[in-house]
């Protein structure tokens, strides 16, 4: 199998692999089960990963975690907007 369609498909998997997640809090309006904390970690490696696509000139990599990034970026707005205020 060719090097690209590996890494593009391993991209597109890992990418949209939160977007139920983030179907389900923007249908219910509840966030209260997710941990900001850990997207916040997850955020954070997914941009060392763009970034590291970007020195090793990778578009697989750039594109899927810069995906990524956005997808996680929205659930994080998501939290803020949908956990009750204690």
């Amino acid at each position: 199998m060719n090097e690209n369609i590996l890494g593009i498909v391993a991209g597109i998997l890992t990418s949209v692999s939160m977007i139920p997640q983030l179907v389900k809090v923007l249908k219910e309006k509840n966030a209260e089960d997710l941990s900001s904390i850990m997207i916040l970690v997850l955020i954070t490696g997914l941009s060392l990963w763009v970034w590291y696509g970007i020195i090793k000139d990778e578009i697989p990599i750039i594109l899927s975690n810069a995906f990524a990034v956005l997808v996680n970026i929205t659930l994080l707005i998501c939290c803020m907007i949908y956990k009750k205020k204690k």
